[in-house]
């Protein structure tokens, strides 16, 4: 096999890893906003500006996400990368798919809602962690951060609460759900995604040489009993 097939079979792996991670991701996304005992500090901030302007939380997402985006091209003084863009443009369209869906209530009982909300906080950081191992491209908030650090010189996990705590400042302002689900995915997206990350970049790897090996007849493992009749006590 050619190598320039080889790596064009891997692109187009890596690109649909990423959107399946940002399926995941979306759908860990929604269960939270279900739940109904507060959301991540930036979907915070988008439910507050649902409520307060209308249109759609996916829609502000994506709003916000290319705000971000223009923010950081400009900083940068560079063209945004593709990346960026999809995940923008993408996880908005995912959530209001998700939100959409008649199966996506809101439990009655409380204990319901809390097994929704870690459910979801779960799922997001398994999401967050495959997008990521895909190495796509970071996200326009991840993007914003990354320039921010750098321009800045501050730790990233400076930039990074900075940045939680005004969106969800802003979030609270709008009205949006501030509750105990909001502190619980604080505390514990970042240990959940550290844990899931090696997970994905593992299976990542695993599809990406096993593909290569589908394609490439010579890096096959051989069968003992192959389709010839002969198997290896008949030899």
């Amino acid at each position: 096999m050619k190598p320039g097939i080889k790596s064009n079979s891997t692109f187009w792996l890596n690109w649909l890893i990423f959107t399946v991670g940002l399926l995941v991701m979306a759908f860990g996304i929604a269960l939270m906003i279900r739940a109904e005992v507060g959301s991540a500090p930036w979907d915070v901030f988008h439910i507050g500006l649902y409520q307060q302007f209308g249109l759609t939380i996916g829609t502000w997402s994506i709003i916000i996400g290319l705000f971000i985006i223009g923010a950081t091209s400009i900083m940068e003084r560079a063209w945004p990368k593709p990346g960026a863009f999809l995940n923008m443009l993408l996880v908005g369209l995912f959530i209001d798919i998700y939100l959409w869906l008649p199966i996506m209530t809101t439990p009655d009982h409380l204990i319901g809602k809390v097994v929704m909300l870690v459910i979801g906080i779960l799922t997001m950081g398994y999401g967050i962690g495959l997008y990521i191992a895909a190495d796509r491209g970071a996200g326009p908030r991840d993007s914003l951060m990354l320039v921010l650090t750098e321009r800045t010189g501050l730790k990233v996990q400076h930039i990074r609460l900075s940045m939680e705590i005004v969106v969800l400042t802003l979030g609270w302002i709008l009205k949006g759900p501030v509750n105990v689900g909001t502190l619980l995915f604080c505390l514990t997206i970042g240990p959940i995604v550290g844990y899931s990350l090696p997970q994905c970049k593992n299976l990542v790897a695993r599809l990406i040489e096993r593909g290569g090996s589908n394609e490439d007849i010579d890096k096959r493992k051989i069968r003992i009993n192959n389709y010839d009749g002969i198997s290896k006590k008949a030899r």
